[in-house]
């Protein structure tokens, strides 16, 4: 079944609306350069459909198996759904995850460049890629080294994969900011217009440092257990 109708308001998304178009106004920066992805992992499609109702068609999912067992139904409903992969990405879930998403921003090894690589050709289907750079050299988080973003770069185009751009998440609980403009300059020294970049609590100066994709969740669907979007 296919949902058209009369978009229906939605308070939270016309608050974050407001916010893009004030930082990107600050920046000279236009509001379409600036891709708001909703981040919908551990909620319902009783929850994702507010959103949906007021027209907004981008989201993120952390977990490949979460999102296999709510997104077909809800794209068949509404087929302009544009679905990111924004967790770490397991190679033993690459099938799946090019099967389903849109766009993967997690993109962090040689390994897993190549199993996408293999798969994108087995599908028939190519996916646009963020590589995820480990920008504040955090030994708990996933993405490439600063150092070995080169190479990676190198190793996905060798690939035949598209590079949308670089992702990352700052340390929590410091000044993002620091870390926005270097990931943005590691964008600019390679080419790459795409900043996958600020959550909820930051996206406002993420926008200000070039982001082109925000990933916001809490202030979307509000609080949850554990926070981190």
């Amino acid at each position: 079944m296919i949902v058209t109708g009369i978009k229906l308001a939605n308070p939270a998304l016309q608050d974050i609306r407001r916010k893009i178009e004030k930082s990107a106004k600050i920046a000279n920066r236009k509001m379409p350069a600036i891709a708001l992805i909703a981040v919908s992992k551990t909620r319902s499609s009783d929850e994702i459909r507010p959103l949906l109702e007021a027209g907004h068609r981008i989201f993120g999912e952390n977990r490949v198996q979460e999102a296999a067992e709510k997104w077909p139904a809800l794209k068949a409903e509404y087929p302009d759904i544009e679905l990111h992969m924004i967790g770490q990405l397991q190679s033993n879930k690459a099938a799946d995850a090019v099967a389903l998403f849109d766009y993967i921003h997690s993109v962090d090894r040689h390994s897993l460049v190549k199993v996408l690589a293999k798969e994108m050709d087995r599908q028939d289907r190519r996916i646009p890629c963020f590589l995820q750079v480990n920008i504040g050299e955090e030994s708990q988080k996933g993405g490439c080294d600063i150092k070995a973003v080169p190479q990676l770069l190198e190793q996905a185009r060798e690939a035949g994969i598209e590079v949308a751009g670089l992702m990352a998440v700052p340390p929590e609980g410091t000044n993002a900011m620091p870390y926005f403009a270097l990931l943005a300059k590691l964008g600019r020294d390679h080419g790459l217009d795409g900043l996958s970049m600020g959550m909820s609590g930051d996206f406002e100066k993420a926008i200000k440092l070039g982001a082109t994709y925000i990933r916001v969740g809490t202030a979307l669907f509000g609080p949850r257990a554990n926070q981190d979007a």
